[in-house]
C-alpha cells in the first residue's frame, strides 16, 4: 500500500464523473483494481481477470454485461505495460499508462497505448540542463537491473558525454535486492554503499522506479548492519519522475534526511479542488469493495480490525475513526503527486473520450451491450481527446499518444518528525527551444546540510579559471584534466576554457592572460625626452653647420678657403645643414607628407654631401697630376669637373628618387605586431627595391669617395684635405654598418631614434673631420692660412 494515494485519485476522479450530470449522465463508471506486486505473473494474471466474468477466471469468457472493460490505466513501472499489452492488445483495449513504459517498436501495439507520462527523452535532457545549470559534470548513476535500467544505460548515456558530462561510477541495483536471501542482500547493498561513499562525485542520479525508493533507504543505514568503515557522506541525490517517495514499514521511523536537499523531477500537476478534504474524510468501510482502504489503515495506524480469526480485546483495534492528518508525509502525502494527478486525468480522458464516441453513436447509448461491440473503436476517440480539467489545465494527447505535459523540479526539505516538505523550483517545458527547457529558481534551493547552504562542487577537478586552458589527462575521463597557462599572446576569458585564443591586433593580453587590453598608440613624440633630445643635438649640429659657413664666407679670400674649391665647400656646408634639419621629419606622428620627404630628403640630401667629397678628392689629385711637366690632366682641373660630378650624382640619386615616388611612394602606417602592447605609428617604404637602390647608390659614392681619399692621402701639399675625407669617410662607413644591426634589433619608435642617430652621427662626422682643421687654422692660427704654406711644398 505504498501508494494508497493513487486509488484516492481514481476514487475522486469517479466520484466526480458519476456525480456529474453532465458527464456521461446515463452511465454510471465503475474501477475494478488489482496489484501486480511488481512481479510479471501477477500483472498477466490481473489483465486475463479482466477478460473474464467477475468472481470466475474463465480467460475470454464474459457473461455479464454490466461490466464492460473500455480502458486500463496502469502504472507506474515502464515494465508493467510491456507485460500487460501482450494481453489487452488481442482484444484492442485502450491502456493509459502513468508512468515510463519500455521502448515499443510496433506501431500496431503503440496504438492502443496513451501516455499520461511526458516524452522521457525530455526528462532526459532536463537532466542534462540541470546538471550543465549547476556545473555537475563528475557525477554518479545508479540504475535498476532491469530492461528500464538497461535501456537508460545504453540509450541515453551518450547524451551525458556529449554534454560534457563523466561518470564516476556507474552501478546496477541487483534483482537479488529483493529476494528473502538476507546475507545476499547485504552484501548487494554493502557493495553498492561503498561505490557511493568513496566517490569523490557529490551528485548521484537515482534513474529507477518506485520500488527502488525503499531499496535506496536501505542501502544508506547499511553501515549499521555491517562494520564498513566508512563514514557516510551526504550526497546530493537526483531521481526522475519515476521515482515517488514510498515507504515500507520497517523504515517508518527511520531518519528521512538521506533526502534532505535532493533534487527530482515530476509530472507537471495542480491542486485538485476537493481532493484533499476528500481523502482527509475518508474512513474505512466493512464492503467487500472497500477492502484496500482497509488494508492500508491497519498497515498505516498499525491496528487491525476486528474479525473472526483476531483477538477481539486486542489493544491495538482500528476504530475506522483515525484521521488521515495525523500521520506524517512519509506514509500518506497531503498535496496531489505528480503520478495521482496523472491517474485523475486518465479517468477524465476516459470520460471525455466516451461521450464523445457515444455522442457520434447516438442511436446505440445507453445500451451495455452495444458498447462492448463497439469498444474496439474507442482508442479513436481517445487519441483525440482534449478537455481543461478542473484545475484548469489542458489535458491532451500528442502524435506519438503521450500528454503534451512537462515535468516540475523538485526540492525536498525534511524534518525530524518524518514529514518533509516538496518545493518546486522549476519546470521543464516542452514546446520551449530544446535548449531552454529547463526553468529553474537556483536561490529557493535547500541544499544537503553537510554543505552549508553552499551549492555543492561536483567536478572531478577544480574548474581551470580564466587565463589557462584545460589539457587530457592521459588514462583518465574526459572530464578529468589538467589546467594550463595560456601562452604569450593568448587568452582564456571564461573558466574550463578549451584552448586559449588571440587578442585582435589592436589589443594585447594582461599579464593574468583573462583580458584584452587596447594598445595604445606611439611614435616619436616632440614631447617625450628622446625626441626632445634628438631635436636638440640636430639644433645645435645645425648651428654648428651655419657657424662654419659663416666662417668660411667670412675668409672666403684666404688661401685654405680658397685651396679646394670654394664652391664645393659652400655646398657641403648646405647639405650637412640640410642633413642635420632633416632629421627633424622622423620626429613626431608620420603623416602622408613626412613620410613622402624623409627618406627622399635624406637620399638626395647625403647623395649631395658625398658628391661634393667625391668632387673635392677627385680635384685634389686631378690638381697634383697637372702640376708634372707635360702633363695633359691640367685641362680637366677647374670647377666645371666638380661641378659636372656633383649634379651629375645628385641627378641620378634625384632621378631614383622620383621613379620611387612615382611607382610605389612610402605611406604612413601601423605596426601591430612589433610591440606587444603598443601600435606604433610610422612610415612604410612602400617600394623596397627602391628604398634599397637609394641606399646602395649612397653606398656606392661612400666607396668611391672612400677609395680616392685612401689613394690620395699622401699627396705632398700643405692643404691637402684628402687625409682628412679619408677619415671621414671612415667614420661615416662604421656610423652606416653598425646601422644596420642595431636597427634590425629595434622596435617601434626606437628603430626611428636609431636612424636619426646614424644620420645626425655621420653627418657630425664629415663636418668635424673635414672642418674642424681648417677652422682650427682659420680662427686659432692664421699665420698658417697664407700663401707661402701652401707653395712652399
Amino acid at each position: 500500500m505504498h501508494n494508497y494515494q493513487h486509488i484516492l485519485a481514481l476514487e475522486f476522479a469517479i466520484k466526480e464523473i458519476n456525480e456529474n450530470s453532465r458527464i456521461l449522465p446515463n452511465i454510471t463508471l465503475g474501477i475494478h483494481i488489482s496489484n501486480s506486486y511488481y512481479l510479471p505473473k501477477w500483472i498477466y494474471l490481473a489483465s486475463m481477470e479482466l477478460l473474464s466474468t467477475k468472481g470466475r477466471f474463465i480467460p475470454n469468457y464474459k457473461c455479464d454485461l454490466k461490466d464492460n472493460v473500455i480502458s486500463v490505466i496502469a502504472g507506474h513501472n515502464a515494465y508493467i505495460g510491456q507485460f500487460m499489452s501482450n494481453i489487452l492488445n488481442i482484444y484492442k483495449i485502450p491502456q493509459l499508462i502513468y508512468g515510463s513504459t519500455a521502448e515499443i517498436d510496433d506501431n500496431i501495439e503503440a496504438a492502443f497505448f496513451r501516455q499520461l507520462f511526458p516524452n522521457e527523452d525530455l526528462q532526459i535532457m532536463g537532466l542534462v540542463q540541470l546538471l550543465l545549470h549547476f556545473q555537475w559534470k563528475w557525477i554518479g548513476l545508479i540504475v535498476p537491473n532491469l530492461e528500464h535500467g538497461k535501456r537508460f544505460i545504453q540509450n541515453r548515456l551518450d547524451i551525458f558525454s556529449k554534454n560534457g558530462i563523466c561518470f564516476d561510477f556507474m552501478e546496477e541495483v541487483s534483482k537479488d535486492s529483493v529476494t528473502n536471501d538476507i546475507e545476499t542482500q547485504l552484501n548487494g547493498f554493502g557493495l553498492l554503499y561503498k561505490a557511493i561513499m568513496k566517490s569523490t562525485a557529490n551528485v548521484v542520479i537515482i534513474y529507477g522506479e518506485n520500488h527502488n525508493m525503499p531499496v535506496l533507504r536501505m542501502l544508506l543505514f547499511i553501515s549499521e548492519y555491517e562494520d564498513m568503515q566508512m563514514k557516510r557522506k551526504d550526497k546530493v541525490w537526483v531521481m526522475p519522475a519515476q521515482m515517488e517517495f514510498t515507504s515500507v514499514r520497517f523504515l517508518r521511523y527511520r531518519a528521512m534526511d538521506f533526502i534532505h536537499g535532493a533534487l527530482t523531477f515530476a509530472v507537471s500537476s495542480k491542486e485538485i479542488l476537493g481532493f484533499k478534504k476528500f481523502a482527509q474524510m475518508r474512513k474505512p468501510s466493512s464492503e467487500e469493495e472497500d477492502s484496500l482502504t482497509r488494508v492500508f489503515w491497519e498497515d498505516a495506524f498499525e491496528c487491525s480490525f476486528s474479525n473472526a480469526g483476531l483477538d477481539e480485546d486486542s489493544d491495538n483495534q482500528c476504530t475506522g475513526e483515525e484521521s488521515l492528518e495525523t500521520l506524517p508525509e512519509s506514509v500518506i502525502e497531503s498535496s496531489i503527486t505528480g503520478h495521482s494527478y496523472s491517474i485523475y486525468n486518465a479517468v477524465y480522458a476516459v470520460a471525455h473520450a466516451l461521450q464523445a464516441m457515444l455522442s457520434s453513436k447516438s442511436r446505440k447509448r445507453g445500451n451495455g451491450w452495444e458498447l462492448s461491440q463497439q469498444s474496439w473503436q474507442f482508442h479513436w476517440y481517445l487519441k483525440a481527446v482534449s478537455f481543461n480539467n478542473s484545475a484548469g489545465e489542458m489535458v491532451s494527447f500528442d502524435e506519438r499518444g503521450e500528454l503534451a505535459t512537462g515535468f516540475d523540479v523538485i526540492n525536498w526539505v525534511t524534518f525530524p518528525n518524518q514529514s518533509f516538505h516538496r518545493i518546486k523550483i522549476g519546470n521543464i517545458a516542452p514546446v520551449t527551444p530544446p535548449e531552454n527547457l529547463l526553468t529553474l529558481s537556483s536561490e529557493e534551493i535547500v541544499w544537503p546540510t553537510i554543505f552549508n547552504q553552499v551549492q555543492p562542487f561536483s567536478m572531478c577537478n577544480p574548474p581551470c579559471s580564466s587565463g589557462y586552458s584545460k589539457i587530457k589527462i592521459e588514462g583518465k575521463p574526459f572530464c578529468c584534466y589538467d589546467c594550463l597557462k595560456c601562452p604569450e599572446g593568448k587568452i582564456s576569458n571564461k573558466t574550463d576554457a578549451n584552448d586559449c585564443f588571440p587578442c585582435s591586433e589592436d589589443q594585447y593580453p594582461n599579464k593574468a592572460h583573462n583580458l584584452c587590453i587596447p594598445k595604445h598608440i606611439t611614435f616619436l613624440s616632440h614631447e617625450e625626452p628622446l625626441g626632445i633630445s634628438l631635436i636638440a643635438i640636430a639644433s645645435f649640429f645645425s648651428f654648428i653647420s651655419v657657424m662654419v659657413l659663416g666662417i668660411f664666407i667670412k675668409h672666403q679670400d684666404t688661401p685654405i678657403v680658397k685651396a679646394n674649391n670654394r664652391n664645393l665647400t659652400y655646398i657641403l656646408l648646405i647639405a650637412l645643414l640640410l642633413s642635420f634639419l632633416c632629421t627633424l621629419l622622423f620626429i613626431g606622428q608620420p603623416d602622408q607628407v613626412k613620410c613622402l620627404m624623409r627618406q627622399t630628403f635624406f637620399g638626395i640630401i647625403f647623395s649631395v654631401a658625398l658628391s661634393c667629397i667625391l668632387g673635392k678628392t677627385i680635384i685634389v689629385v686631378l690638381a697634383f697630376m697637372a702640376t708634372k711637366p707635360g702633363s695633359k690632366m691640367r685641362k680637366w682641373v677647374g670647377k666645371r669637373l666638380a661641378n659636372a660630378i656633383v649634379l651629375s650624382c645628385s641627378l641620378t640619386q634625384f632621378s631614383i628618387c622620383a621613379v620611387w615616388l612615382a611607382i610605389s611612394p612610402p605611406f604612413p602606417d601601423s605596426d601591430m605586431h612589433s610591440m606587444a602592447e603598443e601600435i606604433v605609428l610610422e612610415c612604410k617604404e612602400g617600394s623596397t627595391t627602391m628604398f634599397y637602390t637609394v641606399l646602395g647608390f649612397l653606398g656606392f659614392l661612400t666607396a668611391v669617395s672612400f677609395s680616392v681619399a685612401f689613394l690620395a692621402r699622401k699627396l705632398p701639399d700643405s692643404f691637402n684635405e684628402a687625409k682628412f675625407i679619408t677619415f671621414s669617410m671612415l667614420v661615416f662607413c662604421n656610423v652606416w654598418i653598425s646601422f644596420v644591426p642595431t636597427y634590425l634589433s629595434t622596435k617601434g619608435k626606437y628603430m626611428v631614434a636609431v636612424e636619426i642617430f646614424s644620420i645626425l652621427a655621420s653627418a657630425a662626422g664629415l663636418l668635424g673631420c673635414i672642418f674642424s682643421p681648417k677652422c682650427y687654422i682659420i680662427i686659432l692660427r692664421p699665420d698658417l692660412n697664407r700663401k707661402e704654406q701652401l707653395t712652399k711644398k
